[in-house]
């Protein structure tokens, strides 16, 4: 029981307080997700996070239906969504009415656009921490090369992220475990 209620606020304060949706609030979840319950480790919310942006639909709910799966089977998975769905179901209701109502008001577009820079830092943060674990696991070669090859064909081939990110699960599964770094 206290693992579902551990569940429910977590997710809930992570997605309440994530202005913006996905990108604001996976460095919120992570902070939840790892540092403070441990429900999962820096290399283990990487990997989840990367296959939830391979499939199709909101990356909070897809982080917040497997780690609550992970937690506590079924219940846990329909609490996590539950909690990560009703802060932005509830927000988008009121938020949009008061905004409608004020979307000339200069307070109402300096607010959003205050809220930008920070959402930009913790994404660079969270994007620094992945990155260091990435160089732990794999080296610092091996990780540059992935992440310059990974840059190379979403930019100059133009080929989906999912697909990249695709390609590299492959790589890790097939290729990784037999390499010493």
């Amino acid at each position: 029981m206290k693992d579902l209620i551990d569940l429910f606020i977590g997710f809930f304060l992570s997605n309440a307080l994530g202005y913006g949706g996905g990108p604001a609030s996976i460095p919120l979840m992570y902070q939840e997700i790892v540092n403070h319950y441990h429900w999962t480790s820096d290399h283990q919310f990487s990997n989840i996070l990367a296959l939830g942006n391979t499939l199709p639909g909101p990356i909070a709910t897809k982080i917040a239906a497997f780690v609550g799966y992970d937690v506590a089977g079924i219940p846990g998975a329909l609490i996590a969504l539950i909690a990560t769905v009703i802060p932005s179901a509830v927000a988008l209701i009121v938020l949009l009415k008061i905004i409608q109502r004020y979307r000339q008001s200069s307070v109402v577009k300096g607010m959003t656009l205050l809220v930008q820079p920070v959402i930009a830092i913790l994404m660079l943060l969270l994007t620094w921490k992945m990155g260091k674990t990435s160089v732990d696991s794999l080296g610092f070669w091996q990780a540059l090369i992935i992440a310059a090859v990974a840059l190379w064909a979403m930019e100059k081939r133009k080929i989906h992220p999912a697909f990249v990110i695709l390609c590299a699960f492959i790589y890790g599964g097939l290729v990784v475990p037999y390499i010493h770094v």
